[in-house]
């Protein structure tokens, strides 16, 4: 599987300030790659050193198997992007200013234009959109349209910055759906996101960034991983305690009824359970715990909102 996206010690100092330090990213084709950190991370100003909108003050970045720099717009061609929301001109329709995003966009030519831009517009889900201007689209439809206009040329790379902001639930849940449809048809989707759910849910790879570093990169399963602790619902909870002692490892950490958590250390979950049974002890549910995603980003950040 090729790398769309790789850096390495990609750095940017605005004077004495290093807003972005030595990130080491790598995507590859067909992810749908979450980018996570808290407010001022140095998320937005990472995807905007991809995109050639900021030049790095070090390191090296590729897109698409081209060099950030001079031939980075050949690239270019073939990435969609949404970043810090969409710019449009407001009093135009939402067709005419895709329209001019079409005219603005490398290769492809006028004659098949409507076409894009309609097949555009179904795929966010604003197929039936009337002729008022953009000044009055509401936040999530200029979010709509805004993806729209990054999808016009179906681009094999898509780079997205908080591209469900403003969308109600049912919006959020279509967005979800297409992002993993087009995952699915091989574009591979950057996804910068406070939406720690909806990450965790769609995502296949994930990056957590923290001052300017990213502090964590790897699959999404992976950072989900099963904690080490188990919840135990059983009528005999007065008697695990002698099991627990003839095991070693396992350690009970709070009880509360007949439900207790329990750390097995490197115990393996089944091997607990069969130890349980040979006991003669009642097991009425064993549910091994896992982190979410809000977990994960919490304990890499301090606490620190994304």
């Amino acid at each position: 599987m090729s790398t769309v996206v790789r850096t390495e010690g990609l750095t940017k100092r605005y004077g004495s300030s290093t807003v972005v330090d030595a990130v080491d990213l790598e995507v590859s084709e067909g992810d749908l790659f979450g980018f996570l950190g808290p407010n001022g991370a140095g998320k937005t100003t990472t995807i905007r050193m991809l995109l050639g909108l900021v030049r790095p003050s070090a390191g090296r970045a590729e897109v698409l198997g081209r060099p950030v720099g001079p031939t980075l717009a050949t690239a270019l061609a073939e990435v969609g992007a949404l970043v810090e929301g969409p710019g449009f001109y407001p009093y135009l329709s939402g067709r005419r200013n895709l329209s001019l995003f079409d005219a603005a966009g490398p290769g492809g030519g006028p004659g098949d234009r409507r076409d894009r831009i309609e097949g555009a517009l179904a795929l966010v889900g604003m197929a039936e959109v009337d002729r008022r201007p953009v000044k009055h689209y509401s936040l999530g439809m200029r979010q709509r349209l805004g993806l729209a206009a990054a999808l016009l040329r179906r681009p094999r790379l898509l780079v997205l910055d908080e591209p469900t902001n403003g969308l109600d639930p049912n919006g959020i849940r279509e967005l979800r759906e297409l992002f993993v449809e087009l995952s699915r048809s091989g574009t591979t989707v950057v996804l910068s996101s406070h939406q720690l759910a909806e990450v965790e849910l769609i995502c296949t790879r994930a990056a957590v960034m923290v001052g300017g570093r990213v502090v964590a990169q790897d699959s999404v399963a992976r950072l989900l991983a099963p904690t080490g602790v188990v919840v135990l619902t059983s009528p005999d909870l007065d008697a695990v305690a002698p099991c627990l002692a003839r095991l070693g490892g396992p350690r009970l950490l709070d009880r509360s009824g007949d439900r207790a958590r329990i750390s097995l250390g490197e115990l393996p979950s089944e091997a607990f359970v069969a130890a349980l049974v040979a006991d003669g002890l009642a097991v009425r549910e064993l549910v091994v715990e896992r982190r979410t995603l809000e977990d994960v980003f919490v304990g890499l950040t301090g606490g620190e909102t994304a």
